[in-house]
């Protein structure tokens, strides 16, 4: 199985030219950069370069916002896309898609083992470097979602093999974010995974006869509960990263509360209530996603996905990622300001 550091697959990329602002709370962004590392939650094409027959490069992947499959998993933009507008920048680069240091002159989306690489393209010295690094936002994920799925998809055991993936998760994630401190990051944004027991694949291949498996909005209990896990090492991790680096800006993105809000009162934020649980593309069945990942031109398809929380079944559309971004933009799903008025303060 693939680390969650050697994924080809991104996170959030943005870059904020120098007093460009978005406001979150009552603070704003300061940061001339922001570089991404993660999994297909925010993946722009990296997976596109090198995988060209993935079904995110096929119709109706990006039908809602761009008219034609770009390599996102999702029928338009993603969290990233949505920070991006909103810091007024245009929509990134993915790494693997770049060639030069023009390309990466507004940030990135990568694979963690491949920054210094780019870093060094756009800080030619020692300085330069620190400048950029001082300079910029980093999001460390969402990383480990891929890492869980693999082996719950292929059936592992889940006390055996899936729970003591963890602390495994968690510290690579660890690793890596202490590799950006150790080359001067002052900014670092670290979101937790999904609540997977209220993602229409998970429900189909998970399914129970058994009432209490359920919550009142129909999730599978325990396997948020292993969410809810991950999420906890997570925040106790970031609470010690931040006792020994003060001086580090360090925020924990709650992707979790901002699903599950929207997942229990869908038509407080313009979703249906009827397709809660229910990919917008996909093959069919009481979630319309089976246990195989199946959204194509020949799938059960949706007649407007901004009402749908799930895209394909495993992603979700363009209309909750916009959810998800604007939560953490505005504080209410972050533990502290996404934005500092000073780039190096935590």
């Amino acid at each position: 199985m693939a680390s969650p550091l050697t994924l080809v697959l991104p996170f959030f990329v943005l870059v904020v030219f120098p007093y460009a602002a978005v406001s979150a709370g009552q603070a704003s962004c300061c940061y001339k950069r922001l570089f991404s590392l993660g999994d297909s939650i925010t993946d722009t094409g990296n997976l596109a370069s090198v995988a060209p027959n993935i079904s995110a490069l096929a119709f109706p992947y990006g039908e809602t916002f761009f008219h034609r499959p770009t390599g996102r998993f999702c029928d338009g933009r993603l969290i990233v896309d949505f920070i991006a507008e909103a810091l007024k920048l245009p929509l990134l680069t993915p790494f693997l898609a770049g060639k030069t240091a023009e390309d990466f002159k507004q940030g990135a989306n990568f694979a963690v083992e491949w920054f210094q690489r780019v870093l060094h393209m756009l800080g030619p010295t020692e300085q330069d470097r620190k400048d950029i690094m001082s300079s910029s936002v980093f999001l460390m994920g969402e990383i480990g979602g891929n890492d869980y799925n693999h082996p719950f998809f292929q059936n592992r055991s889940f006390e055996d093999e899936i729970k003591p993936l963890v602390p495994k998760v968690i510290e690579k994630i660890e690793n890596a974010t202490k590799v950006l401190i150790g080359l001067g990051a002052k900014a670092i944004i670290v979101p937790g995974n999904f609540p997977i027991g209220c993602i229409p694949r998970y429900l189909t291949m998970f399914q129970s006869n058994n009432p209490s498996d359920y919550d009142a909005t129909g999730c599978i209990r325990w396997l948020n509960d292993f969410a809810e896990e991950h999420n906890r090492a997570l925040r106790l991790m970031l609470d010690s990263i931040r006792s020994h680096d003060p001086a580090v800006t360090i925020v924990y993105g709650d992707h979790y509360d901002a699903i599950l809000e929207v997942t229990r009162s869908p038509q407080k934020h313009g979703f249906r209530k009827d397709v809660a649980l229910t990919a917008c593309c996909g093959d069919g069945g009481p979630h319309n996603s089976g246990t195989l990942f199946s959204c194509n031109a020949t799938s059960v398809l949706c007649p407007d996905p901004s009402k749908h929380i799930s895209w394909d079944g495993l992603h979700l559309t363009e209309a909750a990622y916009q959810f998800v971004a604007y939560g953490m933009m505005n504080g209410q799903y972050a533990d502290r300001p996404f934005c500092s008025r000073n780039a190096d303060s935590n």
